[in-house]
């Protein structure tokens, strides 16, 4: 898409109308006011930011106290809504609705002093000693402790419940997809460690003394280990709450991105992730393949019908929308209004 300048407004003038479908956005969040929690998914680039600022806009403007949040290091909120986000909590961007950017390094941060003081604390140091420093370093550079760190942000997020809806501008299909094992393989390997250190106990009578410091930092860290493990069920449940969850996948009428999507969305359904349906995006309008079209668009717009077909055959009526091809980058709040009324219409208020 060509790129907006920063601050202009959209023409009005020409305004391609959003597709038809079966039921849409709007009559889903009106059904379905108890769906608090929405996530659009999909692979990157294909339009989840947007659609989450749009959707933000939308429920804000029906009088809905909304905040749109990213734990992607990639996301653009800031740039989609032109203002500087990152790391800064919540931050109005208009009546109803806030914007935030999670940034997941400041909480790996907090969580490494967190654990210099326990060890300070812990053993009655003054300071924590070089080879500890060294080893705590290499723990925050692996990579489970920034999805720690993610999974951390998106509970606390959620737990404060000052917002109506929560939009959650979803990480690309994979890194959701490992989010949602690594929850289940580290809540099986808690388990499995709870388990023998419950064993240990019954010989606890006949250990030694010396040991018993040793057994008792042991019991911390699991304490620890413990601790972890509820909140990342905590965010987990909440990815496959069907009671509040509405998980939306975003698509585009190209061959491999419909195949990656079938593909994560069986994945997802083993995860249980209440999928509410599908937005298909950048599609081209079929009135621009005239005669006095370049041969590059009428093929486009040819090969774009037959993915749009199968799109009709593989998810029917859970399409819920149909965005058209923008001709410029989506910037700004002109812009962000001008995406909501095409996702949403004139829908009744949700």
């Amino acid at each position: 898409m060509a790129t907006q300048t920063h601050g202009e407004a959209p023409a009005r003038t020409a305004r391609t109308p959003a597709l038809a479908v079966g039921e849409s956005l709007a009559q889903f969040f009106s059904k379905h006011p108890e769906r608090r929690y929405v996530m659009f998914g999909g692979k990157g680039g294909l339009g989840k930011t947007t659609f989450s600022a749009a959707t933000g806009y939308w429920l804000a403007q029906h009088g809905k106290r909304v905040l749109v949040f990213s734990v992607d290091p990639q996301a653009s909120l800031s740039d989609i809504f032109q203002m500087d986000i990152f790391g800064k909590g919540p931050v109005k961007v208009m009546d109803n609705l806030w914007a935030q950017e999670i940034d997941a390094d400041r909480h790996i941060r907090e969580y490494q002093d967190e654990v210099r003081a326990k060890i300070l604390d812990m053993y009655g140091l003054d300071k924590v000693p070089d080879e500890i420093e060294d080893y705590i370093a290499a723990a925050s550079a692996e990579p489970a402790m920034e999805e720690s760190a993610i999974f951390d942000s998106v509970v606390d997020i959620l737990s404060e419940g000052d917002y109506d809806y929560y939009v959650y501008d979803l990480v690309p299909l994979g890194h959701a997809l490992y989010y949602l094992s690594m929850a289940k393989v580290y809540d099986e390997w808690i388990g499995k460690i709870t388990h023998l250190r419950e064993e240990m106990r019954e010989y606890e009578e006949v250990a030694a003394r010396m040991r018993r410091q040793k057994e008792m930092a042991e019991d911390q860290i699991l304490g620890e280990l413990q601790y972890i493990r509820t909140r990342i069920n905590a965010a987990s449940r909440i990815l496959t709450d069907r009671e509040k969850t509405a998980f939306f996948f975003v698509v585009i009428p190209e061959q491999m991105i419909l195949l990656d999507t079938r593909k994560a969305a069986e994945l997802f359904a083993r995860f249980e992730v209440p999928v509410a349906g599908y937005i298909v995006n950048r599609v081209l309008p079929p009135e621009l393949a005239d005669d006095r079209a370049p041969a590059y668009l009428r093929n486009r717009i040819e090969m774009q019908r037959g993915q749009l077909a199968e799109i009709d055959r593989g998810f029917g009526k859970t399409v819920l929308a149909r965005i058209p091809e923008l001709e410029r980058d989506v910037t700004g709040l002109p812009m962000i209004e001008r995406v909501a009324e095409l996702m949403y219409g004139d829908g009744a208020s949700p």
